[in-house]
């Protein structure tokens, strides 16, 4: 009978820790834990471009004024969701105002997650839009003054569309839309609350 030497002892004993598969096995492991993401997803981080307590702030020259609410009531809801192509989720929306000046914070979807802008108006036009927080994988360009710049002075006609053309960006249809659509409702609510004289 042969004897087995220490060396054959080991081998066996290393021999199933080293087959093909658990070979295969093990690689796939590591190269999962490694691995910054999950195969096809999206991890995408939310980046605040501008608070928005500082966007008031801006809004009416360092000074907050104390924040109104206006009752989205059914009528009003109905307006909203022309412009908007759905109702706003909330029952009340926040809003400022000092004088014939309103600050407005709002947020569309734009392909997936929604953009948070926000808006200042005065006269019935347009003078301050910003991207304060975007979520999105694409379309970023939004927030580059290049493309906010032109809503500066926009009004609403008749139809409720702006009477102002914004330029379109390549790769960011959806979000460029959404921020029309957002100018256009701080615009029609705008409105209601000084023209109107909507209570608060």
């Amino acid at each position: 009978m042969v004897q087995k030497t220490k060396q054959d002892k080991l081998t066996l004993w290393l021999r199933p820790l080293v087959t093909r598969g658990r070979l295969c096995l093990f690689i796939s492991m590591l190269a999962w834990g490694f691995m910054p993401f999950p195969l096809n997803a999206e991890t995408v981080k939310a980046e605040t471009y501008q608070p928005p307590a500082a966007f008031v702030a801006n809004a009416f020259g360092g000074k907050t004024p104390r924040p109104k609410t206006l009752w989205l009531k059914p009528d009003l809801q109905d307006q909203i969701a022309d412009i908007m192509d759905q109702p706003l989720s909330a029952l009340r929306l926040r809003y400022w105002r000092e004088g014939d000046r309103t600050a407005w914070i709002l947020e569309k979807v734009g392909k997936e997650q929604p953009i948070t802008a926000g808006f200042v108006v005065e006269a019935d036009k347009l003078v301050e839009t910003n991207v304060l927080v975007y979520r999105e994988s694409r379309g970023w360009e939004v927030k580059y003054p290049a493309f906010r710049n032109q809503f500066a002075g926009a009004m609403l006609d008749d139809a409720r569309e702006l009477d102002t053309n914004i330029d379109g960006i390549s790769g960011a249809t959806l979000s460029v839309n959404a921020m029309r659509k957002m100018a256009r409702l701080a615009l029609f609510l705008h409105g209601h609350v000084v023209a109107k004289g909507a209570k608060s």
